[in-house]
């Protein structure tokens, strides 16, 4: 694999079919690179518990394999129409030598939200790092194609279902633990087509500062990573075949991002290599400007 950024990834995705949400990493023709061959644990949380919301596929994948290999147990969470992928995620986490717990739900549900942290809790014993990645993405051609309830239920399940997560975590949270939230570029750039999808993530930007300083004076790191356009089943849900080969090309880089390119920004987000960083937006867009 070569070291030159744009080239070490494919460019172009052809063929692809689309599919009804949620979208199956398992019904995917191109399969993203979650690290399973590359990501190389160094210890960096051992010992730790993380429950990982999305963790059945893409980012979240990449996400648990690699805390996994850096020493962590992991719980996920994720529909339960995503089993498939689910399986498979915990596949990887197990092999790694580390327990998985597997949470289905939907955490748009208010008190599912507690559950997953008191499950967590139960079946590992604490929980030190809560990934907030699972999100619905919307999309919209004009104001007047926008769906109320898929709105509604887009801010259920990217920000007030973050908000409930981060509220029943706390409690259980030591000094040193850390919550990682995915935002976005469109926070900033806000494609004209995605409004409400970009909205949210504006959200989550604004939460994770304020969930920083909330936290910070008992030693809870809050922080978010913004990715750009990265390979993962939401992107054959909502764009078509010709926009699916053009995925990612518009980035100063090229092309879009994989998940496994994501994973070392959670883990350093997680750890304490990033012990002093925190209400920050870490970008991983390819290049493309967010600050």
């Amino acid at each position: 694999m070569t070291d030159d950024p744009r080239a070490s990834q494919p460019a172009t995705f052809s063929d692809e079919p689309q599919q009804p949400r949620p979208g199956l990493e398992a019904d995917m023709r191109t399969k993203p690179d979650h690290g399973e061959e590359s990501y190389v644990g160094k210890g960096l949380l051992a010992g730790k518990v993380a429950l990982v919301t999305g963790g059945d596929s893409g980012i979240g994948r990449a996400v648990a394999i690699a805390y996994a290999r850096e020493g962590a147990d992991v719980a996920i969470s994720y529909l339960p129409d995503e089993q498939v992928d689910a399986y498979e995620t915990r596949a990887w986490v197990e092999k790694a030598g580390r327990r998985c717990v597997q949470l289905p739900g939907d955490i748009r549900d208010r008190d599912r939200c507690a559950e997953l942290v008191g499950r967590t809790v139960a079946e590992l014993g604490g929980i030190d790092v809560l990934v907030n990645n699972a999100a619905a993405q919307t999309m919209n051609e004009g104001l007047d194609t926008i769906d109320d309830d898929e709105m509604q239920g887009a801010f259920a399940a990217n920000v007030f279902a973050m908000i409930r997560l981060a509220k029943a975590a706390a409690p259980h949270m030591k000094p040193g633990s850390a919550i990682v939230n995915t935002t976005s570029e469109q926070a900033k750039i806000a494609t004209k087509s995605m409004i409400v999808y970009a909205a949210t993530k504006g959200a989550i930007s604004s939460l994770t500062v304020g969930l920083s300083n909330l936290l910070a004076p008992g030693g809870i790191r809050v922080n978010a990573v913004a990715p750009g356009p990265v390979w993962t089943p939401i992107q054959p849900i909502a764009k078509s075949p010709g926009e699916l080969e053009k995925l990612g090309q518009d980035t100063p880089v090229g092309r879009a991002g994989q998940p496994a390119e994501l994973a070392p920004a959670y883990v350093l987000l997680a750890s304490a290599e990033g012990s002093y960083m925190t209400g920050a937006i870490v970008a991983v867009t390819g290049g493309v400007p967010i600050n």
